[in-house]
């Protein structure tokens, strides 16, 4: 017999649909869209984001472009804190830093408020898929270079084949599916 959070994790994967050869052939891309159309699913996901993390004292919950928004702000609702974006170059309004990641081929780079973060702020970084954590490194460094403090990492899915937990630098690292 499957255990509560079994049978929860057994329907959020029943629920996310994959589409073959998207963005580009041998891509097995993870749409994480038909979490939201199902509200069950909706507060399910939610709620399992938010579990680890309500004794963690969390101010910001940072979402990475653009799929981390989306449960990210939901994390920052139910943890009592503030949302932060972390953005593609030239898509936030006001002074930015940006830190750059490599690429299978090539690099790229994410940026984030010069104000959005202070001293000792105690920051969650969440995003929908952890692939190779390049971009979740990224924006830890940018966390950290305004003075905040990762407590952690926060994935609906990760790609365990592909090992981007190693690559970040702290031991609370949450997915709730591991494909």
């Amino acid at each position: 017999m499957l255990s509560e959070e079994e049978n929860i994790k057994k329907y959020l994967e029943s629920v996310i649909r994959t589409i073959p050869d998207f963005p580009k052939p041998g891509i097995q891309f993870k749409d994480i869209t038909t979490l939201l159309s199902d509200k069950k699913a909706l507060q399910l996901t939610t709620k399992a984001l938010c579990d680890p993390y309500h004794n963690s004292d969390c101010d910001i919950v940072v979402g990475l472009e653009s799929r981390g928004f989306l449960f990210g702000t939901n994390m920052a609702e139910v943890l009592n804190a503030s949302f932060v974006p972390v953005r593609k170059p030239g898509k936030l309004p006001s002074e930015t830093i940006s830190e750059s990641y490599d690429l299978e081929y090539g690099t790229d780079s994410v940026e984030i408020h010069k104000d959005a973060i202070k001293d000792g702020d105690r920051v969650i970084i969440h995003d929908d898929l952890i692939a190779t954590g390049g971009t979740a490194f990224a924006a830890s460094k940018l966390v950290k270079r305004l003075g905040g403090v990762v407590i952690g990492y926060s994935f609906i899915i990760e790609l365990g084949f592909l090992k981007g937990r190693e690559k970040l630098d702290h031991e609370i690292i949450e997915s709730v599916l591991i494909m």
